[in-house]
């Protein structure tokens, strides 16, 4: 019921003061000029559909019942539904005419100047009035609609904003899965490799076998885990806690790889934690694919600081390999070719360049050089 009652109220009320003001101006018997008023009052009814033709219906009861609330109510309404300007002016001044010629006509007379000047303010003011209130009632309602529009366009750029941190943690994590357990898991094929050829018992073999099987599809599944969570979009920032320059040599002797490693800097100094996570990794990764595609192969790790002068110092970081021992069992591990790429994102958002090719010797460098303010 309530809602009912606020629904109509706009309709009822306005018709209501404009009978009240027929009935005052005009008195109690019914003539033409009551007739015209209250025919103004109920066209007040369809104000909202129909608000010029109301507001012409309006116009008698002012010429000849001399009301004013019906007539002003309706071009009021006309201001707020009507964005022709020059329709306000013509109807503006129809109302202005209404109210100034006298009824009938003929008794208009300019005799006294500051009466006529007086009729003639009033009626300016009565035309000008409702259109003011009018125009002022649409562009609040033009402003909150705008408001509206502008909240709604916020939360959208809020979803985006979520989406996008969502899209960049997904990459995120799908550079540090490639990164960590990929490294790892090969890491135990190749130990697993290296018992089943070594032990000469049975039931330890076959372990080793199972092993093995289990960290190739391993890596299978995680590569397409990656593929699909690189999907969503690269980032420039890392996880935390990430390792650094310091836990090189941890890493290398871990590799089970015949690796030298040569470092040309100081592990202890200031840089950017960018930038060594990124050094990091680029080692990790040169390690994993010498790994698997240069089983038996020397690898040399070199980590130096460039740069002299003018030119702004660069971390360098070389991990290049020399051609796979034939002799040496292949560990047979999945590839989802995502390492390298990663790599090279990484540098770039950090401001750096890193180049990965084949030698003549038949093995394999990754050079990457990092800003080392990252």
């Amino acid at each position: 019921m309530p809602a009912a009652v606020h629904k109509a109220a706009p309709v009822l009320v306005p018709a209501l003061l404009a009978t009240v003001d027929a009935l005052l101006v005009n008195g109690a018997g019914f003539g033409r000029g009551m007739g015209v008023s209250l025919l103004a009052a109920v066209a007040l009814l369809w104000r909202r559909r129909f608000p010029v033709t109301v507001f012409l219906a309006t116009l008698p009861g002012i010429y000849i019942g001399y009301i004013w609330f019906a007539p002003m109510i309706a071009l009021y309404t006309v201001a707020v539904r009507r964005t022709d300007r020059r329709l306000l002016a013509v109807t503006g001044l129809l109302l202005a005419v209404a109210h100034f010629l006298p009824f009938p006509a003929s008794e208009l007379s300019f005799s006294d100047r500051r009466q006529t000047a007086l009729l003639l303010v009033d009626a300016l003011v009565t035309a000008a009035t409702p259109i003011a209130l009018g125009l002022l009632t649409r562009t609040r309602r033009e402003l909150a609609a705008r408001l509206d529009e502008l909240t709604r366009s916020r939360a959208r750029e809020d979803r985006l904003l979520a989406d996008q941190v969502l899209a960049t943690e997904r990459a995120r994590l799908a550079r540090e899965m490639h990164d960590v357990v990929a490294h790892q898991v090969s890491l135990i094929s190749l130990q697993a490799g290296a018992v089943q050829i070594s032990t000469r018992d049975a039931q330890a073999r076959d372990g080793a076998t199972k092993i093995r099987e289990l960290s190739v599809r391993t890596l299978e599944e995680l590569r397409h885990m990656v593929g699909i969570l690189r999907a969503a979009g690269a980032d420039t920032e890392e996880l935390t806690p990430q390792p650094s320059l310091a836990d090189l040599p941890r890493l290398i002797e871990l590799s089970a790889l015949d690796v030298a490693y040569d470092s040309g800097c100081d592990p202890a100094a200031e840089r950017s934690e960018a930038v060594e996570r990124a050094a990091f990794r680029t080692v990790q990764e040169a390690l994993t694919n010498a790994r698997k595609h240069a089983p038996g192969a020397r690898v040399r790790v070199r980590v130096a600081e460039t740069g002299t002068g003018a030119a702004a110092p660069r971390l360098l970081v070389e991990v290049r390999n020399g051609p796979p021992d034939a002799a040496a069992p292949a560990p047979d591990l999945p590839g989802g070719g995502h390492g390298l790429v990663g790599l090279r994102e990484r540098a770039q958002s950090l401001g750096g360049t890193l180049l990965a090719h084949r030698t003549e010797d038949g093995g394999f460098v990754v050079r990457a050089e990092l800003p080392l303010e990252g």
